[in-house]
Order: structure tokens, then sequence, then C-alpha cells
């Protein structure tokens, strides 16, 4: 424990062999000891997961017996948790300590790099103080099919992954590859929630005091007319409090090259390695990545669903040769073009064509 954080690092031994090790940071109030820190941590950590034989700790843990009770009933075989006192196994649990402490120590750096850079933010855009929270907005579709928003979420710990969010686009009069509209829809709902919870948000709110539920910046991808368009809806909406920045992409979308749009402000041009400028950089591409994930999900979801009849010059035979071959839908996404062509009646043509059809790049 350092500066706040908690590290618990683990090694997973099978038959005698390290199979690797990873260390993990539970959020922890402050005032809780490590012996806390980690009985809380082993309850959830085999949760999902079958526990070992030997379970080692570096550290008494209150309940260790119950505890080892708990997981021989969950395993169906006797579990041990112990803390070592000597010899190999003392050994072990020592080394796995002190990658704990250095993985500890690159997560404090890491965190006052974090800070630094949003330090460097609040001065370049001239915030008023250093963002604690920043959600960034992006949407995908392919000629204006299975739309999907995205909203992932970053703050002094670096990306908080937990409070990510998609959103189907649910609007039919939507017109095809609008998005503003989509935007529109985007923002309404994720702030309406916000300035009326339920009654499930409100206790999940009053619980987790750790990280704010408000953004002080919103980054959307776009110029002067996107920002227009959102200014707009927060105005409707009567936010007033929050930040917001366009981040346009440069000629021929080159990254160095962006131009950074604020309300009542001139645009802003950073030079290519300014720090400020890779930190929005990647911010922005983490939003893309993580919409162009939701939308393949729901797109193959919406290919399942839909069979494989949308797919040009595949007809019931093909589909049955297809379907006897691998068994599932599922199987079918996972093949090879080689793989494919080896179905009887599916010809080299038919084979690229379905495996472009699973494996188009959203847009």
């Amino acid at each position: 424990q350092e500066g706040g954080y908690s590290c618990v690092e683990v090694f997973f031994f099978r038959t005698g062999q390290n199979w690797g090790n990873r260390a993990y940071f539970p959020r922890a109030e402050k005032s809780f000891t490590p012996e806390e820190v980690l009985g809380a941590f082993l309850t959830q950590f085999y949760d999902d997961k079958p526990p070992p034989k030997l379970v080692l700790l570096s550290h008494e843990i209150e309940e260790s017996a119950l505890l080892a009770d708990a997981l021989s009933v969950k395993a169906g075989y006797k579990v041990e948790v112990s803390v070592p006192k000597r010899g190999e196994k003392k050994e072990l649990v020592a080394h796995a300590l002190t990658n704990a402490r250095e993985a500890l120590g690159r997560k404090l750096a890491d965190t006052a790099t974090q800070s630094r850079l949003l330090e460097g933010m609040a001065t370049t855009l001239a915030l008023p103080h250093a963002p604690k929270r920043i959600e960034v907005y992006d949407n995908s579709h392919i000629q204006g099919t299975n739309a999907v928003g995205a909203m992932i979420v970053a703050g002094p710990d670096g990306f908080i992954k937990n409070q990510y969010r998609k959103f189907n686009i649910k609007s039919e009069n939507l017109t095809p590859g609008d998005d503003y509209a989509m935007m529109r829809e985007v923002l309404e709902r994720r702030f309406k929630r916000l300035l009326k919870p339920a009654d499930g948000d409100a206790a999940r709110k009053a619980d987790d005091d750790s990280f704010p539920q408000w953004p002080d910046l919103v980054i959307i991808d776009g110029g002067r007319g996107q920002l227009n368009a959102v200014r707009e809806i927060f105005t409707t909406l009567g936010l007033t409090q929050v930040s917001l920045l366009a981040v346009a992409k440069g000629p021929d979308r080159d990254a160095g090259r962006e131009t950074l749009f604020m309300p009542d402000r001139e645009a802003i041009k950073l030079e290519p390695r300014d720090p400020v400028l890779y930190f929005i950089q990647r911010l922005r591409d983490e939003a893309h990545r993580f919409v162009i994930g939701s939308h393949r999900k729901l797109r193959k979801k919406d290919i399942r669903e839909a069979g494989l009849q949308e797919i040009p010059g595949i007809g019931p035979s093909r589909k049955r040769a297809l379907l006897l071959h691998f068994g599932t839908l599922k199987e079918i996404e996972r093949a090879s073009i080689a793989d494919l062509g080896k179905v009887p009646g599916v010809s080299a043509e038919s084979a690229r064509r379905i495996f472009e059809y699973f494996h188009t790049q959203p847009g």
C-alpha cells in the first residue's frame, strides 16, 4: 500500500509450474489495512474461477478458516489458506510482494503522469480546473444500419472501463448516416438519466463517491458544426457546468494536425508533439475502438438473428451446406476464407463474400 492505493499481486501455479502473474488494484477505503484489503479481494477473486488446493498469502486475514471452508465447498475438494513462515513457499510470497511493490510504483508514476496531463489540458483549454471525469462520445454505422453510439470515460487513474456505455440508436425516423441526430439521441439519453436518476442510480451514486458521476469535460469527434449541435442539446437540457470540446481530424485524417473547437473561442491547433494533443488523440482513439467493437457485436447479433440469407448469392442450399459443415452460425463467423471454400457448393468467390460479410469494418 502506498499513496492511497493498494496492489495485490497474484502468482498462478499449476502442477508446480508458474503460469504467470498479474497485478490488481482493488478500490478500497484509504483507511483499510493490507489484511482488510486482501480479505475483501479474495472473496471476490474466486467468485468466478475455480480455487486451487492451496492459497498462500502474505498477510494473516480475518476468518481465513471460514474462507478456506467456503472455497472448499465451492471447489468440491479441500482448499487450504495459509501464510507460510519459512522455506520455499515463504520465498514465493516474498517474490510476489516484491512484484506488488514494483507494480504499485509504476501505477503511482502513471497516475502522476496522468495528473500532469490533466493539468496541462486544463491550462491549454482554459478549463476552470483539471478535469476529474472526461467523457468522450463517438458513433458508428454502416449505411445507417445497426447505428450505435458509445461513451468512454477517463480520469486521474486513466481509462475507467467499468464506466463505459454503449447506446443502441432507437430512433426509427433517423435518416441513415445522420450523425447529428445520432449524437443528439445518445447525449439526451445519457444526461436525462443523470438529471433524473432512477432509484437504483441514486443508490449507486450514494454508494460510490470514489469517482464523480458528472463529467467536467465532454469530447466529441467533429468540427464546429458538431460542436454547435451538441451545445444546443446541452442548452436545451440546461447543462451549463460541463465544458465542451470537438476534435476535428486533420487533412486526410492525419493524426497530429487536429483542430480543437470550443464554444465562443477561436479554433486551437497544437504542435504535433504536444503531450496534451497526444492525450486527446488517445482519448478519441479509445472511444473509436470501443464504438467499433460495440458496433461489430451488434451487427453480428443482427446477422445471427437474420441468418445467412442477407448475404448476396447465398441461397437456401448453400446455407444448409454451411450449417451442415460448421454446425453453428458462430463457427461460420470464425471460419477463414480457405475453410469456407472447403464446403461443397461454395465457390472461392462465395467464400470471400461470406467472410467479408462477417468481417467488414464498420465506419
